[in-house]
């Protein structure tokens, strides 16, 4: 029987990671509706508002059910949501677990991506006492192989033709990344 997962509360220089709320509902579906946003996603963009209160649910169960965090990010400087980060597929019996991220693209190229994924490897390093943290990602997506090569995660392989995207059959990559090999960073991360 698994225990729940608190869903932490970080801070970073530039950004706030938070549990989702039910106010969050119309900046998500913003994000998640967006068509360039989600071009290497392998889902389609949302059609529908009642998709992002149903993530919004998925997440508090994940929490529940001890399974994993996913944290909306905002930044400091404005409270803008700019996307989110998570920790999903925890293992306590492997001390593994998986990262995803999706932002906005009007936050791309800020290193937001990597400053939240950092803060939330931290935690779950520091947290989890996790061995592994995996994490997918199209081949064609080089921007996101890009933030996981900056974390330190190293590229393990090839998954083949593994998913569809856009009705386009894609082939992902997969990374990893080893305790040993991890290496915070100096900046600080308060968690509250």
């Amino acid at each position: 029987m698994r225990t729940s997962l608190p869903t932490p509360s970080l801070r970073t220089a530039r950004l706030q990671l938070r549990a989702f709320e039910v106010a969050d509902a119309n900046d998500l579906f913003a994000l998640h509706s967006n068509a360039y946003v989600l071009r290497y996603w392998d889902a389609p963009p949302w059609s529908e508002r009642v998709r992002a209160e149903k993530f919004i649910t998925a997440c508090r169960q994940m929490a529940q059910e001890g399974t994993g965090a996913r944290l909306a990010v905002d930044r400091v400087s404005d409270g803008a949501f700019i996307g989110w980060c998570s920790l999903n597929r925890w293992n306590p019996d492997y001390r593994s677990a998986s990262l995803g991220y999706c932002f906005d693209d009007a936050a791309w190229g800020h290193g937001y991506a990597t400053e939240a994924a950092r803060a939330l490897l931290r935690w779950a390093f520091d947290t989890l006492d996790l061995n592994r943290v995996q994490a997918e990602t199209d081949t064609r997506n080089v921007a996101s192989a890009r933030v996981l090569e900056k974390l330190g995660f190293v590229r393990e392989g090839t998954l083949r033709e593994d998913c569809v995207v856009n009705g386009e059959v894609s082939d992902s990559w997969v990374y990893g990344l080893i305790r040993r090999e991890w290496q915070p960073s100096s900046e600080p991360v308060t968690a509250h």
